[in-house]
């Protein structure tokens, strides 16, 4: 997904719900190819999806549209977990369905940035793997189900 379908998404979300109508210009979205070396935030690569992620550069939170079904909750989880991170160690975080639905959590950086604490970031990974275990399993969960259309007894059956 490109930075235009992304935009068009997030754009269609919020015109169904009627909660936009004056405000067009502030839903521009923009790639972001200004940091880590022109790496373009929203790309589905080799089967892989971008659930969120924050950027400590340009101070922003993004969630991909494409799972808005997901609950307000867990939306509103992710994002304080993703800026948390970002305040923390700086640099990029994003957590990224793998292609079986596995969750992957992600952190870097610019090459130039010395503000960037890579030992902070590993350990800030495992802590919020630790501790939100279970969300992340229940979202694997989520999107083998309803985007990879597995068929749940298989998956439950699997894991007993």
């Amino acid at each position: 997904m490109n930075a235009k379908d992304f935009e068009n998404e997030y754009k269609k979300e919020f015109e169904d719900n009627g909660s936009i109508e004056n405000e067009q210009e502030e839903l521009k979205i923009d790639e972001m190819q200004k940091t880590n070396k022109g790496r373009v935030f929203e790309e589905t690569a080799g089967g892989r999806v971008v659930l969120c992620g924050a950027n400590a550069y340009e101070q922003k939170y993004y969630f991909n549209p494409i799972f808005k079904q997901i609950p307000e909750s867990i939306k509103k989880e992710l994002n304080i977990i993703s800026v948390l991170f970002t305040q923390e160690a700086g640099g990029i975080f994003t957590i990224v369905f793998e292609e079986d639905g596995s969750i992957s959590i992600e952190t870097n950086a610019d090459e130039e940035d010395i503000t960037y604490d890579e030992i902070t970031a590993g350990l800030l990974v495992g802590e919020v793997r630790r501790k939100r275990q279970d969300l992340f399993e229940a979202l694997g969960l989520y999107y083998r189900i309803y985007v990879l259309h597995e068929n749940p007894a298989d998956i439950l059956g699997s894991e007993d």
